[in-house]
């Protein structure tokens, strides 16, 4: 294949990267756009292989049969509830890569520039491999708290701040020693010395991170791992891969914006880490006025059925507990009978942004009826029966009623509005972001303790018995 066609093929994938995202931005049209976005990257897989930089197939087909068995297994075998953990795992790889292109160029000797372009080259290298061990190692910790592997506690060094100033500083003196020691012995040093410093500046800002800050912490990664991608780019003269880089990094730093804005918080306040626990521990401090009121199944069923607006409010625990079809089942169930029943997406639910709208898609929840915060938050007034399936931080008064609150500010899911609010949890721990929450002791509010699973099931039961 000419260098002519390769570069039509190049940018006949760009443009289906770019419907890929439009797509991506609507439920309804999420299918087509990852159908684009498979199309692209066939096109630029094949034009990439079958282009004339390509000498030797044999290492090529191999490295490409192991990848893609890799992604396979993942997609066959990884649960949609370990889907954040695998999205940070994803994000590594590609730090990764970039620093593996990076060394590699470095050690390149059939690379002959001179002057400028000479200095822009080792540019290109300095900051790709920077970007590539930051996002790398950050990845990696993320991997963990999201899994459960290392606490999701922010863990926060004495002076903190300092030792990130620091670092950034080394970094910077560093690559002007790299710069004006060539390519030899010192420059090599110069550069390990770099990456060692942007592998412990990852762990250093990931670790002092909090649970509550995950979503943003993996939308953060993704637009890293953007930037690493498109520094490659440069490093190996591709035009594809810099402008793929490109929409991934500016993409993901978007999502981060919009993430930030969901829980009040600044972007350098959620890097300068500190806020939210690992989650699940018994809440601490003062407790809330009122009493528990806990509901049964049977209970839980008249309250469904005798509604005439019903609002589903979906969390983490429905998807621990992989009740999202049953809870399509009773939506189904409910709707036959004329109840209008809709759900309500917090930005933030879940461990990943989008989480909770994949699981009602793989249910097969009718699009239609799936609705953002900001959509559907006046309507809770007017609705009979509020029914929060593991969900805790975004369904939290506290956030509006108490100005000294961890999370006062964060715009959050009106549910206590409604005339009955049911609350399914297995206990009255708090959420991830470790803040009690005084909607569980407020009059109109029930608490239908257990697995979510399980007391759905019982749930469904009853409505069809009845």
């Amino acid at each position: 294949m000419s260098e002519g066609l390769v570069t039509v093929s190049y940018v006949g994938a760009t443009i289906l990267f770019i419907l890929s995202l439009g797509g991506l931005s609507n439920p309804e049209t999420a299918r087509r756009g990852n159908f684009y976005g498979i199309a692209g990257m066939a096109i630029a897989i094949l034009a990439t292989v079958l282009g004339p930089k390509v000498t030797s197939y044999v290492p090529l087909v191999v490295a490409m049969l192991i990848g893609g068995s890799i992604g396979m297994f993942a997609a066959l075998k990884v649960k949609m509830t370990e889907m954040p953990e695998l999205v940070a795992l994803m994000h590594s790889l590609v730090g990764l890569a970039a620093v593996l292109v990076g060394f590699a160029n470095f050690f390149d000797t059939t690379i002959s520039l001179t002057g400028v372009e000479e200095t822009i080259h080792e540019i290109e290298m300095y900051v790709g491999i920077l970007i590539g061990a930051v996002t790398f190692s950050g990845s990696v910790i993320a991997f963990g708290k999201l899994s459960g592997k290392i606490t999701g506690k922010p863990v926060l060094l004495p002076a903190r701040h300092w030792l990130n100033l620091a670092g950034l500083i080394g970094v910077i003196v560093i690559g002007k020693l790299f710069l004006s020691a060539g390519s030899g012995a010192a420059a090599l040093f110069y550069l390990v010395i770099m990456t060692a410093i942007a592998l412990a500046f990852g762990v250093h800002m990931v670790m002092a991170i909090g649970g509550a800050d995950m979503p943003v912490v993996v939308s953060m990664l993704n637009s890293y791992s953007g930037w690493a991608a498109s520094a490659t780019g440069f490093m190996l003269s591709n035009d594809l891969l810099i402008v793929v880089g490109a929409l991934v990094g500016s993409s993901g730093a978007i999502l981060s914006y919009i993430m930030c804005r969901a829980m009040n918080r600044h972007f350098l306040a959620v890097i300068a880490g500190g806020f939210g626990t690992g989650g699940g521990t018994p809440a601490t401090g003062a407790q809330p006025e009122g009493e528990v009121q806990p509901i049964g199944a049977e209970e839980t069923a008249d309250l469904l059925r005798n509604a005439g607006r019903v609002i589903i409010v979906p969390g983490y625990g429905m998807a621990v507990a992989q009740a999202q079809h049953t809870v399509f089942e009773i939506t189904k169930l409910l709707r036959d009978k004329g109840v209008d029943v809709r759900f309500a997406i917090h930005p933030v639910a879940g461990r990943m942004p989008g989480h909770m709208n994949v699981l009602l898609a793989e249910a097969k929840v009718p699009y239609d009826i799936v609705q953002e915060m900001d959509e559907i938050n006046e309507d809770f007034p007017d609705t009979d029966v509020a029914m929060v399936i593991g969900a805790n931080d975004i369904v939290n008064p506290g956030a509006q009623e108490d100005p000294n609150s961890p999370i006062a500010g964060m715009p959050v899911l009106e549910v206590w509005k409604a005339k009955t609010s049911v609350v399914m949890k297995r206990s009255m721990a708090s959420g991830y972001a470790g803040v009690d929450n005084p909607l569980f002791y407020k009059e109109n509010n029930r608490m239908l303790f257990g697995d979510a699973k399980k007391m759905l099931d019982e749930v469904l039961s009853a409505l069809k018995a009845g």
